[in-house]
C-alpha cells in the first residue's frame, strides 16, 4: 500500500512538472492600427518574434494589424480596460487628455530626425510619468517620416486652404484647420482611403508612409513636402500586464523594446525618400512648397507653440527649455 501510494504522488508530481510551463506562459494581445506592410507594424512584428524567443516561448505577443482587433483611437482605452495587454497609439492623438502628448505634433518644432530624437528626450519623463498614473507603461516609440500636405488641388499660400475638407488625426492638426480656414474632420489612418473616395476629406497632413499605405494618389495629386513635424507612435503595454511576468521575462521584453525603437528610429529614416519615390512614380506632383506658403505655415507653427506652452504649464515649459538647450 505504502509503495502504491508513492509511485501516485510520483505521478503526481511528474504531471504537475509537466504542466508548469504551459502554465506559465504568458499571451498578449496587441493591436494596432496600421496595416501589415507598414514598418511600424512590420517592427512590431519583430518586436513580438524577439520576446517571444527571448522568453523562450513564455510570453507570446500576437499582433493585431489594421485596427482589426480595436480602431486606432479605442486602444489605448482598451489596453487601460484589460481588454488587449499592449498596443500601439499615436500619442498626439491624446493631447485633449493632456497637452504634453501633443509636444511632437506643434508644427516647426522639430522638423528633422536629430531634432525629433531630441524632443522625445526632453519630453519622453513627462509623457512615461503621465501614462504611469493611467496604469500604462512605455515599451518604445517610433517617429513617422516628417509631415507634409496633400491636396486635390494646387496651393501656393495658406489662403488656398480656407474651405478645404481637412482629415485630422489630433487636436494639432484640428487646430492648424481652424487657424487656415479649413473644416476639420476626423479619420483614422485605416479609414483614409474611404474618406478620400467618397470626398469626406480633400486635404490633409501626414507622411509620405501614410500616403503610400492609403494610395492617395488615387484621389489627390499634390504633395508638399514642408517637413512639419514628426508625430510618433508609442507602443504599450498594461503596467498590471508586465508586472505579471517574471523578472527575466520582463528583461526581454525591455531589451527587445529597446532594439525595436533604435531599429524603428532607423528604418523610419531611411524609407522617407523611398516612400516619396513611391508617390511620384503613381503620379503625384512633389514640390517643396512656394516660399510663401512655408513662410505663412512657420507663423502658424509660432501661434501653436505659444498656445501649446501656455496650455501645458510647467510640465510644457520644462521640456521645452530641455529640448532647446
Amino acid at each position: 500500500m505504502l509503495h502504491r501510494r508513492s509511485a501516485l504522488a510520483s505521478t503526481v508530481v511528474l504531471s504537475l512538472s509537466m504542466a508548469l510551463p504551459a502554465m506559465a506562459q504568458q499571451k498578449w494581445d496587441m493591436p494596432t492600427g496600421y496595416p501589415a506592410a507598414n514598418f511600424h507594424t512590420e517592427n512590431i512584428v519583430q518586436f513580438s518574434k524577439d520576446v517571444e524567443k527571448n522568453t523562450a516561448g513564455k510570453l507570446k505577443i500576437t499582433v493585431h494589424d489594421s485596427g482589426s482587433l480595436f480602431k486606432a483611437n479605442e486602444i489605448k482605452r482598451a489596453v487601460q480596460g484589460g481588454q488587449a495587454q499592449a498596443g500601439e497609439i499615436i500619442i498626439s492623438g491624446y493631447s485633449n487628455e493632456n497637452p504634453v502628448f501633443g509636444v511632437d505634433s506643434i508644427p516647426f518644432l522639430a522638423t528633422g530626425y536629430t531634432d525629433a530624437q531630441k524632443l522625445w528626450q526632453a519630453s519622453r519623463p513627462v509623457t512615461e510619468a503621465t501614462l504611469a498614473k493611467q496604469g500604462l507603461k512605455v515599451l518604445y516609440a517610433v517617429p513617422w517620416p516628417a509631415q507634409g500636405i496633400f491636396s486635390t488641388k494646387p496651393l501656393n499660400s495658406v489662403a488656398d486652404l480656407k474651405g478645404a475638407k481637412w482629415r485630422a488625426y489630433n487636436p494639432n492638426t484640428s487646430r492648424i484647420a481652424q487657424l487656415v480656414g479649413a473644416q476639420p474632420v476626423t479619420v483614422q489612418a485605416a479609414e483614409l482611403t474611404q474618406a478620400l473616395a467618397t470626398g469626406t476629406v480633400n486635404t490633409f497632413m501626414t507622411s509620405g508612409a501614410t500616403g503610400y499605405d492609403s494610395k492617395v494618389w488615387e484621389q489627390v495629386k499634390y504633395f508638399y513636402d514642408v517637413a512639419a513635424w514628426l508625430p510618433k507612435n508609442l507602443v504599450i503595454v498594461s503596467q498590471k500586464s508586465f508586472d505579471a511576468l517574471d523578472k527575466p521575462s520582463q528583461e526581454a521584453v525591455l531589451k527587445a523594446a529597446a532594439e525595436a525603437e533604435a531599429r524603428g528610429w532607423k528604418t523610419s529614416q531611411e524609407k522617407t525618400a523611398w516612400y516619396i519615390d513611391q508617390l511620384k512614380k503613381n503620379g503625384m506632383t512633389v514640390d517643396a512648397g512656394s516660399p510663401q506658403l512655408k513662410a505663412e505655415l512657420r507663423k502658424l507653427g509660432e501661434t501653436m507653440i505659444t498656445e501649446w506652452v501656455k496650455q501645458a504649464g510647467a510640465d510644457g515649459q520644462t521640456i521645452l527649455d530641455a529640448y532647446r538647450k
